[in-house]
């Protein structure tokens, strides 16, 4: 049977409609180029938000999993696997060398992990999280209540308590909220949902400073901004930074659900057995994903990738009609359009055109192609970009 043989919307849908009715049916990938089902062709720059930074399909990542999955799939916790043991070393030395890994399946569970973490460390009355406002954590319960975005949590009120939100890039408010109740300080170093808003230096700086000063822990949400992204490995390199805990998913497996909290072993002692897991903690599967997704990156340098293509694509969309700014680190970009113009009909005429992208605010579009995304590719959006914009008076 063809895949788009089933229907995707209506009373016939298989799925439950937490996403809305989809665009496209995509059958295949390769770059940063899909099909859909009719065989038209797509230049991604949302890849999957963030996810398949090497690429669809990439040949090292699928041969890598291929092996895996003729060799060991998965066994329990009760047991070990080197796939794993080899991934946390490799995610450990990308930070330091100074902490421990837990593995989980996706950016939600990271935070959830990490908000655990973080009531323990502090202990009862001082278990409070301040995160800001406009941030995305997750959609499960302890995420979405650290996620700064009330009209999301009115659906599934009560939320959970234990949660402040303070402005974004506001010290003051931040030193306000971080009392004596406070375990932990959640940020993103830059806010994707919330607009591909990246922090001031001075803001992350001065958090890392309170932190330190009041023994409350700095967990940095880097689940769209690690792996290269923004030009360093981590977002928070750019700020000359420290954090306790760092979250990371998504870029981590190219495509293979995995995430995965990091903290200092100093913090990470906190957990003892059965205070946390997850029966896919580790799989032999997903993390030799993750695990040849590091090294690949590594070996093409994909900081440097990402800091050079970024710095193209913006000054590229900068000089075209109709766009106010672009702001971003890297390869995560915002395209701030003219006034009165909407993102999301913007949106739909890429796509019509053959360019995937999202818009991320009412105003704004997010770009995040894969960090191996060729100069010809970029040049090509960017023509896609001026042909959707064309219609609109400057």
């Amino acid at each position: 049977m063809s895949s788009h043989a089933f229907s995707t919307s209506g009373d016939h849908c298989p799925f439950i409609p937490v996403f809305g009715p989809p665009q496209v049916m995509f059958v295949r990938g390769m770059g940063t180029e899909l099909w859909d089902a009719d065989g038209k062709r797509y230049l991604d720059f949302l890849c999957g938000i963030a996810v398949t930074s090497l690429g669809h399909s990439n040949p090292v990542i699928a041969d890598a999993i291929t092996k895996q999955a003729q060799t060991l799939m998965h066994v329990s916790n009760f047991f070990a696997n080197p796939v794993a043991t080899e991934t946390a070393v490799l995610i450990n030395q990308l930070l330091g060398g100074s902490g421990q890994v837990f593995f989980c399946n996706s950016g939600a569970e990271a935070n959830e992990a990490a908000i655990k973490l973080a009531r323990k460390f502090g202990g009862r009355g001082r278990h409070t999280v301040v995160s800001a406002l406009g941030s995305f954590h997750g959609r499960t319960l302890a995420a979405l209540a650290a996620t700064g975005q009330p009209a999301k949590h009115e659906p599934f009120q009560p939320m959970p308590e234990g949660f402040r939100h303070v402005p974004f890039n506001d010290i003051d408010a931040l030193d306000v909220a971080v009392d004596n109740a406070v375990a932990a300080v959640l940020i993103e170093p830059v806010q994707g949902e919330g607009g591909v808003l990246p922090a001031n230096v001075e803001y992350l700086q001065a958090a890392q400073k309170m932190c330190t000063e009041r023994g409350v822990l700095l967990m940095l949400d880097e689940v769209q901004t690690g792996f290269g992204r923004t030009g360093k490995w981590f977002g928070f390199e750019h700020y000359g930074i420290s954090p306790d805990v760092v979250l990371m998913a998504k870029a981590m497996g190219n495509g293979m659900p995995i995430g995965a909290m990091w903290a200092k072993r100093s913090v990470a002692e906190v957990f003892k057995p059965g205070d946390h897991g997850s029966t896919f903690s580790g799989t032999a599967i997903a993390t030799s994903a993750a695990k040849a997704t590091i090294i690949e990156m590594q070996r093409i340098d994909a900081p440097r990738l990402a800091t050079e293509k970024g710095a193209l694509l913006t000054q590229l969309v900068s000089k075209l009609d109709n766009v106010s700014s672009v702001r971003g680190l890297g390869l995560l970009l915002g395209v701030e359009l003219a006034p009165g113009i909407d993102a999301k009909l913007v949106q739909l005429s890429l796509l019509e055109l053959g360019l995937v992208t999202n818009a991320v605010t009412a105003s704004a579009l997010r770009l995040a192609p894969p960090i191996t995304v060729t100069t010809d590719e970029i040049h090509e959006a960017v023509s896609m970009i001026a042909s959707a914009l064309k219609g609109y008076s400057s």
